[in-house]
């Protein structure tokens, strides 16, 4: 223990004294003894000292004595837990979880300015939402975490909460939020009722032993109906329906019940299991001017400024150099203590030095076991990046700024992988995997905006698992990596588990669509008296491009899915690859089932021909399957009227230009190349139905 707290703890009498005569009594020798007792027993073993005041008072068979040193056992305890750090009390870390849309950063605004974390001046729509995609779409991409204070029955509480995002694409960050916390608040939607991802996330916490706090939220709304959501609530999870909280996060009803409701109901951290550093890095950014910025949870002992680290994942050493918290500016500090949650640089300038799920330990006197760390996501959609402009001299090649923006941006969203890949047509760039196409939207426009960098992307596909005739298996994100024909004996795909939430007169429409997709129905469950939900099985590729909006075209906007994958199946799958002007693009080609190759085939080279701009000679689209050709477009090339000077004269002088004309564009097939447009990759999506 540091000296400044053997000091402190040495006036413990005193201050047991003072608390005494608040209480009215008369402080007797036997008082002060055991007070003493108490502060000698709290130096040598501070986890024991609860147990060991009560088995000291237990030696005094008079009440009233008995009496006096229970208060000054308990006066200790407050005063012990404001001196050392292995006692986290009145700190609360939980994260605000929700589906998209029901009030999540609007609740956490309200939170920061109830707890007068901000002024009114200060005050704006989506505080913690830092990027300006986020504020763009009006969606959570990367969680927040924000440290306010909170005073409940006359004491402090601390209160670290995360905001997290709500769409089923940004699951693994809510995953990874969930992990640095005791307790959830649970936010619904009282005009909305539960939805597929309020589910989802749910499960998340109640997976990690979370305790949840049920909110419904906007019940200011003319078609709030708070107590049938409150019903919803308790049929789907089992909370009492009198427990959920009715909030408005946009008028600040009911913030300050629920600021109390997370002081009493959810728990403090769990008390340290050793003496020695162990820190969780849950996050991480790259800053130009500080090198990578990790967020950290000091989940034992403490961290202080100008400490030795050691990064337990890859051995790397380097010196604290600035510690901050955000409350919900950031703010300087000198120490991190067991169960608060801040940022830590320690200038590194390599991306490479640090991986999210990392321990941090001190280097002089390290931990023997790292923390449990992350598990790794699995990558659901792959689509290729590629620099759309070519080399400048003088500048930095576009491929490693493309390089440098990806390395940078997997820093701070390690839901998403790389590899460096060839294209013939498009040159060099990276194959990317996300969690959904959402995901692999916003990556795109991050690096765009972030990076600097403009991109070509090629069309998502799915992960297959190909059986050889050998026996063995290998794994594929691209159609052009596919094996030859004869060394394949089957091609499985991965399907998921679908749950659509939906009002009752869209169940038709739905079925109709899921079984479209090739979806197998499982099972249909009530929620209330008007909404259902219909569990599918469906493979992913029917549903990763434009499934959700249909779903939301169909039941206008009321309906709500979520997926997992559960398995690889294999069917009559084959791989259509596109030729255009004879040549065979490979980021057009693309793997789907036997009976709809050819109607999909037309669907494409339609919408190609509509997207490749008209040349100078003729262009053919073509689809085939192997060597079979099975569906065709021409693109006509632009005409000149090369006979426009003959103003009469023997028909043969037209005859000639005209054959001069088209020996000329016959050569300019065969060297000309066909340029194709960002537009076009993405036509290869569109299910024709």
């Amino acid at each position: 223990m540091k000296n400044a707290n053997r000091a402190a703890l040495s006036t413990m009498p005193s201050k047991l004294v003072r608390v005494l005569h608040m209480k009215q009594r008369v402080v007797t020798p036997p008082i002060l003894h055991a007070a003493g007792r108490f502060r000698r027993a709290f130096v040598r073993q501070p986890r024991a000292f609860g147990s060991g005041c009560i088995a000291f008072c237990g030696r005094f068979p008079s009440e009233n004595v008995y009496s006096f040193l229970t208060d000054a056992r308990d006066a200790a305890c407050v005063c012990a837990a404001s001196l050392h750090s292995s006692i986290p009390v009145n700190i609360r870390n939980f994260s605000i979880i929700a589906h998209i849309d029901h009030g999540k950063s609007t609740l956490a605004d309200r939170l920061l300015q109830a707890t007068k974390a901000v002024s009114a001046r200060e005050a704006r729509a989506q505080l913690l939402d830092s990027m300006d995609l986020e504020r763009e779409r009006g969606i959570t991409i990367k969680a927040s975490a924000v440290t306010v204070k909170h005073t409940y029955k006359g004491e402090e509480y601390e209160l670290n909460f995360i905001d997290t995002p709500g769409h089923v694409d940004f699951t693994y960050e809510v995953s990874r939020a969930l992990k640095a916390c005791e307790g959830a608040v649970l936010v619904v939607d009282s005009t909305q009722g539960v939805q597929a991802q309020t589910v989802a996330n749910a499960y998340l916490a109640v997976a990690g032993d979370l305790t949840l706090i049920p909110v419904i939220n906007k019940i200011d709304l003319p078609a709030a109906d708070p107590d049938r959501v409150a019903m919803e609530v308790e049929q789907v999870f089992g909370f009492a329906a009198e427990d959920c909280i009715y909030v408005s996060a946009k008028t600040g009803e009911g913030i300050d019940e629920l600021l109390d409701a997370i002081c009493e109901r959810l728990p403090a951290p769990k008390p340290s299991t050793g003496t020695k550093l162990r820190a969780l890095v849950f996050d991480a950014k790259y800053d130009d001017y500080r090198g990578v910025v990790m967020y950290v949870r000091i989940l034992d002992g403490h961290l202080k400024q100008g400490d030795k680290i050691r990064m337990m994942g890859t051995q790397r050493t380097f010196n604290v150099t600035e510690m901050l918290r955000y409350t919900p500016f950031p703010q300087k500090v000198k120490e991190l203590r067991q169960a608060q949650v801040g940022s830590v640089c320690a200038g590194m300038k390599t991306l490479g030095d640090v991986r999210v799920g990392d321990t941090i330990t001190l280097e002089n006197d390290p931990a023997d076991v790292a923390l449990e760390g992350y598990e790794e996501p699995k990558q659901m959609v792959f689509c290729d990046f590629y620099p759309s402009s070519a080399d400048e001299l003088g500048k930095k090649s576009d491929f490693e700024q493309l390089r440098e923006a990806i390395e940078k941006l997997h820093l701070n969203d390690a839901s998403f992988t790389f590899e460096t890949q060839h294209s013939e047509a498009l040159g060099f760039g990276f194959r990317c995997g996300f969690l959904g196409l959402l995901h692999m939207d916003i990556v795109q426009e991050r690096l765009e905006r972030e990076g600097g960098v403009a991109i070509v992307q090629t069309a998502p596909t799915v992960s297959y698992m190909i059986d050889l005739t050998d026996g063995t298996q290998v794994e594929i994100h691209n159609p052009a990596d596919l094996p030859d024909g004869s060394v394949i004996a089957g091609i499985r795909e991965p399907i998921v588990k679908i749950d659509i939430i939906c009002p009752n007169e869209n169940i038709g429409d739905l079925m109709k669509l899921a079984e479209s997709r090739r979806g197998v129905f499982l099972a249909q469950e009530m929620i209330s008296t008007s909404r259902q939900i219909l569990k599918y099985e469906v493979p992913l590729a029917e549903i990763i491009y434009d499934f959700y909006d249909k779903l939301k075209s169909v039941t206008r906007g009321y309906g709500t899915m979520d997926y997992q994958i559960t398995s690889y199946r294999a069917d009559k799958l084959v791989k259509v690859s596109i030729l255009v002007n004879g040549d065979v693009v490979e980021a057009l080609s693309l793997i789907c089932h036997r009976d709809s190759a050819e109607q999909r085939s037309r669907v494409i080279l339609s919408k190609l021909k509509e997207q490749i701009e008209r040349h100078q000679f003729e262009i053919a689209l073509q689809a085939a399957i192997g060597g079979k050709v099975i569906a065709r477009e021409s693109i006509k090339s632009m005409r000149k009227n090369v006979t426009a000077k003959c103003y009469g004269g023997d028909i043969s002088r037209k005859r000639k230009l005209l054959e001069k004309q088209k020996e000329g564009k016959k050569r300019m097939k065969q060297i000309g190349s066909v340029s194709i447009p960002q537009g076009a990759f993405m036509a290869i999506l569109d299910q024709g139905d």
